[in-house]
């Protein structure tokens, strides 16, 4: 019997040892990673967590792409990373999988649904489940039915969050108020729900409701996926950082109203007709100079106390910090078509504009920062003498008045009692600026050679 080359049988060994590898890393790639769809090998022979989450958006989108969702990215830390070079280098990405925009470290990212656009499909939630989704949806109010005589209850979904392998892809529905801007709803989690579904404090959007103007659109590849992005990032990132929105509080406005009925009178009537027209006026007036304002004394009480303007006031009140003042605005307002009614103070004091706009005034109070207050000035025009208006520090949320999306105090009740005190709740149709006032103090008089300069009057 001839002997056995042990060289020989070695080889056939190696060969044979060599196939079988082969044959498992093919059925490996060809039926394990099919089934899971994560189970991808980086170099190191590991999952790595920015490939799950690769995987989980690739997922997520191909199905909102099925069923034509028009989202686009809102996630802060994503939308951070991006700069307009990175957006522009579509070539360069599209074939990549490397997760260098959409995965930020973080367990969560956030996109946002214009739910204008789209119609409330139940198959796409069903749909996002067969794949392997858990999901969790937020409902709530619809504030668009609400009103001085009707309180809706009728609800309508706020935010999506769908979940797998621990990593939460977040929803926000945008819906279009009467104002023509966008607003989403606060994310309130019922007793019912699973308080341990997500990272809740993790989330960006819905700690309160938030307001926002339309974005335009563009469509780019980030990390190999086809993704909308907001063409002017860093504008949409500053109005997420002051996109808090209060409602009108329609049930204490009520209440008010059903002991103060409202007058509707014709010249009560005329009078919000013209105010909303001066309120919208001035609001693109401002935001073409990018000067932020709020609405300030009588104006923000009525929209505080009873949802609407005070019809006996007859004059609409705005505030604007000083250090967001521009020498341009007397001009803009003029080629706006207001006419100027009289301008008292200076810019480094007690700086006020009146305006007239069919036959509606329109006030501008200049506020000043003073360690911890600021205040507003006033002046008499026939005496020079000034006066100051105390106010607590207050940060600026937008609302809605009269149809038109302003910014308000989000301290609303402190910067109302500053300004009103205790009684604010009860009317005062006999109102005196220079006494009536919680928070107003003598401040002096202006020196009479001064006057021509810081007391004119149109």
């Amino acid at each position: 019997m001839p002997r056995v080359n042990r060289t020989v049988v070695l080889a056939l060994l190696l060969i044979s040892s060599c196939a079988f590898l082969l044959f498992q890393l093919h059925y490996y790639r060809k039926y394990v990673s099919k089934q899971s769809g994560l189970h991808i090998l980086n170099p190191a022979g590991h999952v790595t967590s920015s490939q799950v989450q690769w995987q989980t958006l690739k997922r997520f989108l191909a199905l909102a792409h099925h069923f034509r969702l028009p989202l686009f990215l809102t996630d802060v830390a994503a939308l951070s990373l991006l700069s307009q070079d990175a957006v522009r280098q579509r070539d360069r990405l599209v074939h990549e999988q490397h997760c260098s925009f959409l995965c930020t470290g973080r367990p969560i990212i956030s996109f946002a649904l214009q739910a204008n656009l789209w119609k409330y499909d139940p198959g796409f939630l069903l749909a996002a489940q067969q794949k392997g989704f858990d999901l969790l949806e937020l409902r709530g109010e619809d504030p668009r039915l609400a009103s001085l005589d009707t309180l809706s209850g009728q609800e309508l979904p706020l935010h999506f969050l769908f979940r797998l392998h621990s990593y939460i892809i977040h929803v926000v529905l945008l819906y279009e108020r009467s104002g023509k801007y966008l607003w989403h709803g606060p994310l309130r989690l019922k007793a019912s729900m699973d308080r341990s579904f997500a990272p809740f404090k993790l989330l960006e959007y819905g700690r309160h409701a938030g307001a926002y103007h339309r974005p335009e659109l563009i469509l780019t590849v980030l990390d190999g996926l086809d993704v909308q992005v907001p063409h002017n990032i860093s504008d949409f990132l500053m109005q997420q950082r002051g996109a808090r929105f209060l409602e009108c509080r329609y049930r204490d406005a009520r209440s008010f109203l059903q002991l103060y009925p409202e007058d509707t009178s014709a010249a009560a009537v005329d009078f919000h007709r013209k105010a909303k027209s001066l309120l919208q006026l001035a609001s693109r007036t401002l935001a073409a100079l990018h000067i932020p304002f709020w609405i300030s004394s009588g104006t923000c009480l009525g929209w505080f106390r009873q949802c609407s303007i005070i019809s006996y006031s007859r004059d609409v009140d705005i505030g604007v910090f000083i250090t967001d003042f521009r020498p341009e605005v007397v001009s803009a307002f003029r080629d706006a078509g207001f006419s100027l009614k009289h301008k008292f103070g200076k810019v480094e004091d007690s700086l006020e504009l009146s305006f007239l706009d069919n036959d509606v005034k329109l006030d501008i109070f200049f506020f000043y920062k003073d360690g911890g207050v600021v205040w507003n000035g006033g002046t008499q025009a026939k005496s020079g003498r000034k006066f100051k208006y105390i106010f607590p520090v207050f940060s600026l949320c937008w609302a809605e008045l009269l149809e038109v999306r302003v910014r308000v105090p989000c301290e609303t009740l402190d910067y109302v009692m500053a300004n009103y005190g205790p009684t604010w709740n009860i009317p005062v149709k006999s109102w005196d600026w220079k006494t009536s006032p919680s928070n107003v103090l003598e401040n002096g008089v202006w020196p009479v050679l001064e006057w021509a300069e810081l007391i004119q009057v149109y």
